[in-house]
């Protein structure tokens, strides 16, 4: 039976709601790993803490939704799959991201961030999925809007500052959407116990980066451990779920997947309001809010663009 307008709309836009929820949550990650830097706290610490404090609350709302034998019987089963994809998902995509924290502000590690969106639509094409060209263009523009965001504020930072910042943020946008997306839908686990899975699997990295932190830089600050135990809850447990929610629900349709992707750029926003409360960042100039303003447009035309064609495969 054919899908009406309405209920493909809506069917996009819930997801992308979670995605933007997420975001304000993943938003934390940025102002606080910052503020943990320039206070002295180590970017080992800060980055091994975040997982090593979230394993036990997961383990819990898994196991309090009765979710936790499928998600022991799938580790079980697939140890070096869920070793390598989640050392690459969270491993690789959270390590280089906290490093460059130490090297630069949050506004622009957010910013530089959003190459993501870039990422997740070229993995898309790799994978042979159809990226219509809709897609990458509105992608496109909210590129734009996050380099105008950050056009008016990147005075006094050097080409040396930029590309420690760029480069391992490069490394981190192309292994998220690629650890995730290889493990999207494994063994039937839903977007709650897969972020279980990937946090367990990414342990051995954790503990190494943990142990290399103690015995380098000495034991974390109590400051470093409450700021990471709320990064811990806030990005780790319920941004990263509500996220892989998100993506769940449109797994099967690329378009859609890529829009979901796409509303991580309102992290640059909520990064930059969070920087202005607690850090005193100056509020953008004009270039900024119209910057915001193509980063709005471009989520607003993912969410009411992306109507799936009748017989496209529905969650």
């Amino acid at each position: 039976m054919p899908i009406s307008t309405r209920g493909a709309r809506s069917g996009v836009v819930l997801p992308m709601g979670l995605g933007v929820l997420a975001a304000a949550c993943f938003a934390t990650t940025f102002v606080l790993n910052r503020m943990m830097s320039t206070a002295g706290g180590s970017w080992m610490w800060s980055a091994s803490l975040r997982y090593l404090l979230m394993t036990v609350p997961l383990l819990a709302l898994v196991a309090v939704r009765g979710g936790l034998p499928a998600v022991l019987r799938s580790l079980r089963a697939r140890p070096g799959v869920w070793l390598l994809w989640s050392t690459i998902g969270f491993g690789l995509f959270y390590a280089p991201l906290t490093w460059a924290g130490e090297h630069g502000a949050g506004w622009l590690v957010a910013a530089t961030w959003q190459l993501v969106i870039v990422a997740g639509i070229a993995l898309g094409a790799c994978g042979g999925g159809r990226v219509p060209l809709r897609t990458l263009g509105v992608s496109v523009l909210i590129v734009v809007g996050v380099v105008l965001t950050q056009f008016g504020q990147a005075g006094g930072i050097t080409a040396a500052d930029t590309l420690r910042v760029v480069l391992p943020v490069l490394v981190a946008a192309v292994a998220y959407p690629l650890g995730n997306r290889r493990l999207l839908g494994l063994d039937g686990l839903d977007g709650v116990q897969r972020t279980l899975a990937m946090t367990l699997g990414s342990l051995p990295l954790w503990l190494v980066l943990a142990g290399t932190a103690a015995a380098t830089q000495g034991p974390p600050s109590g400051g470093q451990l409450t700021q990471s135990l709320i990064v811990a809850l806030l990005s780790g447990v319920v941004a990263t779920t509500l996220f892989f929610r998100a993506t769940d629900r449109v797994r099967h349709h690329p378009a859609a997947l890529g829009a979901v992707e796409a509303t991580q750029a309102a992290e640059v926003p909520f990064t930059l309001l969070g920087e202005a409360l607690l850090t005193g960042v100056a509020a953008p100039a004009l270039s900024g809010w119209t910057g915001l303003a193509l980063i709005v447009a471009g989520l607003c035309a993912h969410a009411l663009g992306h109507v799936p064609r009748d017989g496209d495969r529905q969650q």
